[in-house]
């Protein structure tokens, strides 16, 4: 028996475990929601299970050079646990400050790795979930609990998603996924292209550009960065006068907050001056003469996608010192020795690399089912982004897109807390989300508003997401600085809420 099988009940005849919890996932979020059970609901029998063989999620899966956050650790980082490396950190520094959390909090005897999920089942009749699971070494187990914890993201860790261009099958070379990307690959001395703008090809492209003969970002339109020195001056300053560093991390968190808060609001209220000013930070690695307004000013708004900070410049430098190059245009076909764009002009390479975005799944791509009835996740409406209309029991981290995802995290994990010391005091065993009867009629629409947010990701898989209403219970707002005070303030009692 397993350490850890000792915090659940006992194997009945069948061998089926049972957990008070089962959180989904050892990432992010998951690490960080078994850290809030032990020390928020101290005797509670929880498992956290993963299907990767250890922790980390996105930060294990994930292995092209130069992975990196995009979000600042003073705020990607725990609320509990100070930060005291750079503000961008590498996936291996991340997994260190994850494993001293897991270390530190005695969370390691709570995860099981190597189990993947295949199926859920909830019983009205048992009020339980059935979990079906397949181990790693291909034994099928079976575990129940009375609530699940979904913390397994939002996209498909092992495969990213690669448009079908003409003539992929005539390319004579190699053509690789960041997400899909072999161990020991050599690219010293070979001609690389890397399609896409997002944070991965700002990543990728300054991390081979000293060691292979050339890239090039090949991206069909630009994407908002923000450069910046990966220091924190206040951080500093902190250390150097020998303040605590839980003091420190929490200064410089309520600072970088209140830092994004403001820039929230200025690219929505003043958006040309905001784009101006991201624009002057590219120009300034790059001179007059760079063509800005072809490669690096995009179509929207700031903040209608994500950005990415991208450190010390490192993507720009790449570009000024002819190391790397950037091309605007899209691809017309691929050729035997690289790509045909729609200009006519041609791209040799040697390997090409496609940054071109994630694979959205809904929760984790596990077949649910209802009361012996399938689940169709986008029949449901949600409620905070985190319950579901006909989905008893379960709550599913999904974080914010203009902030950073532990953020939210940590709110939620203290509201499943709350929730289940609520249903403890009322005696209820099952917990439902409802429309009232004053959202009769309320008019429903997509998950996320698509003119306030629209990468190519979302807007591929936004039919597979739940509904949203158009009062702030039934929608995921993106708005960590109202959710900060209304997720805790959530009355348990109102009539969203249905006991058994």
């Amino acid at each position: 028996m397993t350490e850890t099988a000792t915090l659940a009940r006992p194997a009945d005849a069948t061998g089926v475990e049972h957990f008070d919890v089962i959180i989904v996932g050892a990432g992010i979020s998951g690490v960080g929601g078994a850290y809030h059970l032990t020390r928020q609901r101290p005797g509670t029998r929880f498992v956290v299970l993963d299907a990767l063989g250890d922790f980390g999620g996105t930060w294990r899966s994930h292995t092209y050079p130069g992975i990196r956050s995009d979000s600042d650790l003073y705020t990607f980082g725990y609320r509990f646990k100070p930060w005291v490396g750079p503000p961008i950190a590498s996936a291996a520094e991340i997994l260190r400050y994850m494993g001293e959390v897991i270390e530190e909090n005695d969370l390691g005897r709570h995860i099981r790795y190597g189990h993947k999920i295949t199926h859920a089942r909830w019983s009205s009749s048992q009020k339980l979930w059935t979990l079906e699971v397949t181990r790693s070494d291909g034994k099928i187990l079976t575990f129940t609990t009375n609530f699940l914890w979904m913390c397994q993201g939002y996209y498909r860790q092992m495969q990213g998603y690669t448009p079908e261009w003409p003539g992929m099958g005539d390319y004579e070379g190699q053509i690789i996924h960041p997400q899909e990307w072999p161990e020991g690959l050599d690219y010293s001395g070979k001609r690389v292209v890397v399609i896409g703008s997002g944070a991965t090809a700002a990543t990728l492209v300054p991390a081979i550009a000293g060691d292979c003969a050339h890239v090039t970002l090949l991206q069909r339109s630009p994407t908002y960065f923000v450069p910046g020195r990966n220091e924190n001056d206040l951080a500093n300053t902190l250390r150097e006068i020998q303040i605590d560093e839980t003091w420190i991390h929490e200064i410089v968190r309520r600072k970088a907050l209140f830092d994004q808060e403001m820039f929230t609001h200025r690219a929505v209220a003043e958006p040309d001056v905001v784009k101006a000013e991201l624009l002057e930070g590219v120009k300034a690695f790059l001179g007059e003469d760079f063509d800005i307004e072809k490669h690096f000013t995009p179509r929207y708004r700031p903040w209608r996608q994500r950005i990415a900070f991208v450190p010390d410049g490192d993507l720009f430098q790449g570009i000024a010192s002819g190391q790397a190059s950037v091309v605007t245009d899209e691809i017309e076909r691929f050729t035997p020795k690289g790509l045909l764009l729609k200009s006519g002009e041609t791209l040799e390479a040697d390997i090409i690399v496609t940054a071109t975005g994630f694979n959205l799944n809904v929760l984790g791509d596990i077949a649910f089912e209802i009361d012996g009835k399938p689940l169709t996740f986008s029949d449901t409406i949600t409620y905070r982004g985190m319950m579901f209309t006909g989905v008893p029991n379960m709550i599913w981290v999904f974080g914010y897109f203009r902030a950073s995802w532990t953020l939210r995290a940590d709110l939620i994990g203290d509201f499943v807390c709350r929730l289940l010391a609520h249903m403890e005091a009322r005696g209820a065993s099952q917990v439902s989300v409802a429309l009232r009867p004053e959202d009769k009629d309320m008019k429903l629409g997509p998950w996320i508003d698509p003119e306030n947010f629209n990468p190519g990701y979302l807007m591929r898989g936004l039919h597979l997401l739940p509904k949203a209403g158009d009062k702030p219970e039934w929608r995921h707002t993106q708005d960590y600085w109202a959710e900060k005070d209304a997720l805790p303030a959530i009355d348990l009692d109102v009539a969203a809420f249905h006991y058994t």
